[in-house]
């Protein structure tokens, strides 16, 4: 009954881990554009140049507020509504 326990809760673990790794990588393929790739992988970049896990949800904000600001033509970091 243990084993059966353990061997569940490695296995969802493995899933988890998984997701987590794929999950960053879907969404940028199916939601950002071809040609903002490359902008986005080098913003992601600067963001977190660390060797530790990447943030992607904090850098993903900030492109999105970039794009955002690019394309309303306001300045980066201008005033906000």
């Amino acid at each position: 009954m243990i084993a059966a326990v353990v061997a569940l809760l490695v296995l969802l673990l493995l899933f988890v881990e998984l997701v987590s790794a794929i999950a960053p990588i879907l969404i940028i393929v199916t939601l950002v554009p071809r040609e903002d790739r490359p902008a986005l992988a080098g913003l992601l970049a600067q963001v977190d140049s660390s060797r530790r896990r990447l943030h992607l949800w904090p850098a993903l904000r900030a492109a999105t507020v970039r794009r955002r600001d690019l394309l309303s033509g306001r300045s980066p970091g201008g005033p906000r509504r």
